[in-house]
């Protein structure tokens, strides 16, 4: 079997997509050091512990590619803006996830980012098959999932939030190529 190909870097008018660098580490943990951020995740803890940006871009950084990969969300005048990522759960079902910086919210950068993402995901990727969930406390992510194509499951499920240190109602999306 050939080794998988490396994560791609994506273009888009106003961003780019790209693997994430250590280089990435200090704007990560400045951006993602905000309650407000870390809250509507259900990964981030916060406060975001020191060393947590260098230890999530090395596991990123040895993922397989054809499994699980992540992209760093940069603008040409702010640098890194935020986190896309696409991950397996327990059963290899593969989740889109993602986060932004709180200046860069409402500003469309995540629309924009998740279109690409599930662009490259159907055409080369090959996914046909992708799962989401937003906090219900969260629309404005649903709404980011909604323009994207993603369809609500109906079910809401409850998710652990490391930020809140509780759980959540998580309403499920899915989206198929």
């Amino acid at each position: 079997m050939a080794a998988p190909e490396p994560w791609p870097t994506l273009s888009t008018s106003r961003l780019t997509l790209r693997p994430l660098r250590s280089d990435d580490a200090p704007a990560l943990s400045r951006l993602v050091d905000d309650p407000g951020v870390a809250s509507m995740t259900t990964s981030i803890p916060h406060p975001f512990p020191e060393g947590a940006a260098e230890a999530f871009i090395d596991r990123m950084g040895r993922a397989e590619p054809d499994r699980e990969g992540v992209f760093a969300l940069e603008t040409a005048s702010d640098g890194f803006i935020g986190v896309l990522g696409f991950h397996p759960d327990d059963r290899g079902v593969v989740e889109i996830g993602y986060w932004l910086g709180r200046p860069f919210w409402g500003q469309g950068y995540m629309t924009e980012a998740v279109d690409a993402a599930l662009g490259w995901a159907g055409a080369g990727w090959g996914r046909r098959y992708l799962l989401a969930g937003h906090f219900a406390d969260n629309p404005a992510s649903g709404q980011v999932l909604v323009k994207a194509g993603f369809l609500y499951t109906g079910d809401i499920i409850p998710r652990f939030s490391m930020a809140r240190g509780e759980e959540a109602p998580t309403r499920m999306m899915v989206w198929l190529a």
